[in-house]
């Protein structure tokens, strides 16, 4: 299973999906974690980045409302503790298939 965080650096949130995704890499065989910094307007239309930190599952965006603008600025997910800048580590582990 292929997963990428996309993110820029301007937005903190990126961290805690990052340690999240590097502790379930760990716990998940088989799951291949990239990191893609998305800079420009242009990388964010490519990607379809809808904001930093996105998620993108073997191609996927599973957290992607098809409502939500592509570009340069802070994701919220919503959690079980109200929103937040990362979805937790159980919300990611059910994307995963391992929760």
């Amino acid at each position: 299973m292929d997963v990428t965080l996309l993110y820029f650096d301007d937005c903190p949130n990126w961290k805690i999906a990052d340690a999240h995704l590097r502790h379930l890499a760990e716990e998940i065989p088989g799951l291949h974690l990239t990191r893609h910094v998305v800079d420009t307007p242009e990388e964010a239309e490519r990607t379809r980045f809808r904001g930093s930190p996105s998620i993108v599952v073997d191609g996927e965006d599973p957290f992607a409302d098809p409502d939500t603008p592509v570009g340069l600025s802070c994701r919220v997910y919503q959690t079980p503790d109200g929103p937040a800048g990362s979805p937790t580590l159980e919300q990611l582990r059910e994307v995963l298939g391992h929760g």
